[in-house]
């Protein structure tokens, strides 16, 4: 079996090649850096706007695993729709695109209702992955060096607003297991059912910390004022954008009935299975 990875050096795309590679699948990691390595794994550089080139990448896969990168919104939205009509060129035998979380699908940008909207009309096989927050944004320096120092998991989410966390190794499941089963199409919510709060998340780091953990809502200005000597002041801006829109809404819990554990048999990890294996 042949896959091709999008991002396979990033956090979500690396999982996934890493897994394929394991049981032995052909794996095609696509990067924007032809030095990179990726083990067990051929690299190939490639500019996501460049759609013949895709197209190429693309043919004769078994599967294709898709998210697009971080980037400004017009850029995201021509890779996007360059993305699409590679597929649409190239007919890969499965798709799995993953939204990268954050909002709920209606409420994604354009770039990734255009990936949402072509996978629909192109009629190949495919499935959406929909995560919301990832776990692994706790372990960001101001986040997760306050609940190790100072007892305090700060975070620009109200007390009560309950988050279905999820990983980014419980995406690479969910990938994975979708690109043998050809059956399952259409939306597929990867993260935590019940959806866990803040203080129930300062809980966990206090079990795997050994020590009294508070949880303390920050506003999403003074978490982009922390994020900015690590990310810049535009990408900050944007996070802060991001939790302005979340605090809005009563919850970013998926919805059980599509979720990878009803429908793959998957069960996201637990805050504190990943954080016995994330923070030392």
């Amino acid at each position: 079996m042949t896959y091709v990875i999008h991002g396979a050096t990033g956090a979500q795309g690396t999982p996934v090649a890493a897994a394929l590679a394991a049981v032995g699948a052909s794996v095609t990691a696509l990067t924007r850096n032809a030095d990179a390595v990726v083990a067990g794994a051929r690299v190939r550089a490639v500019d996501l706007g460049a759609t013949d080139a895709l197209a190429d990448a693309y043919r004769g896969a078994d599967g294709v695993f898709v998210h697009l990168p971080i980037g400004g919104p017009e850029d995201r939205l021509r890779h996007a729709h360059s993305i699409v009509a590679a597929l649409n060129a190239a007919r890969p035998g499965r798709v799995v695109f993953s939204t990268s979380g954050g909002v709920p699908v209606e409420s994604a940008d354009r770039a990734v209702a255009a990936v949402v909207d072509g996978l629909e009309q192109s009629g190949l096989s495919h499935a959406v992955i929909a995560p919301r927050l990832f776990l692994e944004n706790l372990l960001l320096p101001p986040v997760v060096t306050g609940a190790r120092e100072q007892g305090l998991l700060r975070y620009p989410l109200p007390a009560g607003h309950p988050v279905s966390w999820a990983s980014h190794l419980d995406v690479a499941d969910a990938a994975v297991a979708l690109f043998g089963r050809p059956d399952v199409t259409g939306l597929v919510e990867v993260g935590l059912h019940p959806a866990v709060t803040g203080p129930e998340l300062a809980e966990a780091f206090a079990a795997r910390l050994g020590h009294a953990v508070t949880y303390e809502p920050l506003t999403p200005a003074a978490f982009g004022d922390l994020l900015a000597p690590l990310l810049g002041a535009d990408a900050a801006g944007g996070v802060a954008g991001l939790y302005d829109f979340l605090g809005t809404l009563p919850d970013s819990a998926i919805a059980p009935d599509r979720s990878a554990r009803t429908v793959l048999g998957l069960p996201p990890r637990t805050p504190l299975q990943w954080l016995t294996d994330a923070v030392r």
